[in-house]
């Protein structure tokens, strides 16, 4: 039947709404599947998507961000490059009645960012160090052990979080020198991965290896994400790890990208964090939603996310870790993967 004027909702209204979406890189799978997730579930809604991609270029994601604005967008969905740079562009956006959502990164110095949605980013590296603790067997008494520590991007708000939850499982275990790490390296400001750049972690992993390592081997390596993983790992084959009965040491990793699970399959990294980006897209479309249609968005947390001008309104998911023993099942049957994408 043909509805009167007077049935149409502030939901119906609001369809065909441009929500501006602003990615920072195509170089990490995981960013092109949270984009193709969020322009799918917003299409689903009735939105009109504007997804931008900034190859990691702050100036390029400032202009795209402005041009969003220019353009009409009523909300806009933001993976940051660097959380700390984008306060003018917010203020235009704001000025111009548009909100903000901070999507998985969260977007600091700006009171003009409304909520933000993510994984809890301190579990995430807690699952990284509890990795680390059970492959070594340290709570059996095991050890000692060589361990060497990579943090992400100093510009990537959750990289702190990530190395503060791995930290806080293995530093009882650096304090009682169970594990011990030759380059005495520790903290962001030494281990931290500018851009989250597997070249740079490589090149580390590499002089790591030659100034401390001649004679010695390494049995754990604290590592934030796949990518870097990876270039560990390419280090550490390098020298001779992974043959000759020279083995890997426990690698850990985040995102569950392809050429890591096929790591992890193969015996070579050892585990990865499992973040479902369909379940994040789902959670900041019911936040588009929610602020389309005059409604409060659900969140579960307002105590821990503060940029330095408000603490924002946060909703967590739960990360998962995945090893050679539950991959299938989390993954495969999960559905995230076709079993022929890992073969």
């Amino acid at each position: 039947m043909a509805l009167s004027s007077t049935m149409l909702t502030p939901a119906f209204a609001a369809k065909g709404d441009k929500i501006g979406v602003a990615m920072p890189t195509k170089s990490s799978a995981r960013w092109i599947d949270d984009g193709n997730n969020m322009v799918a579930q917003l299409k689903a809604k009735g939105y009109e998507p504007d997804l931008q991609y900034a190859d990691d270029d702050i100036p390029n994601q400032l202009a795209q961000i402005e041009n969003m604005v220019t353009k009409g967008a009523k909300v806009l969905v933001i993976a940051s490059i660097d959380g700390t740079t984008l306060s003018d562009v917010l203020a235009k956006a704001h000025d111009a009645g548009v909100k903000v959502i901070a999507y998985d990164r969260l977007i600091k110095g700006s009171p003009n960012v409304d909520y933000y949605a993510t994984f809890d980013n301190f579990k995430v590296g807690v699952l990284q160090g509890t990795s680390i603790v059970d492959k070594l067997g340290l709570k059996d008494g095991k050890g000692p052990f060589n361990i060497e520590l990579f943090g992400g991007s100093p510009d990537d708000n959750n990289a702190y979080f990530f190395y503060d939850g791995a930290m806080s499982v293995l530093q009882p275990y650096i304090d009682s020198k169970k594990l011990v790490i030759q380059s005495g390296q520790t903290g962001m400001k030494q281990v931290s991965t500018l851009r989250w750049d597997p070249a740079v972690a490589q090149s580390r992993m590499d002089n790591l290896l030659s100034a401390y390592y001649t004679g010695k081997h390494v049995d754990a390596v604290l590592s934030p994400y796949d990518g870097l993983s990876i270039g560990i790992l390419s280090s550490l084959k390098g020298v001779g790890y992974g043959s000759g009965g020279n083995a890997f040491p426990v690698v850990t990793g985040q995102d569950c990208e392809v050429q890591s699970v096929k790591s992890i399959i193969a015996g070579e990294q050892t585990s990865s964090i499992y973040k479902d980006t369909r379940e994040l897209a789902k959670v900041v479309v019911n936040m588009v939603d929610a602020l389309e249609t005059g409604s409060k968005p659900e969140i579960n947390d307002s105590k821990t996310y503060d940029n330095g001008k408000k603490v924002v309104p946060s909703f967590l998911l739960n990360p998962v870790l995945v090893d050679k023993a539950n991959w299938q099942k989390v993954l495969v049957d999960g559905g995230y993967y076709k079993a022929s994408q890992l073969q």
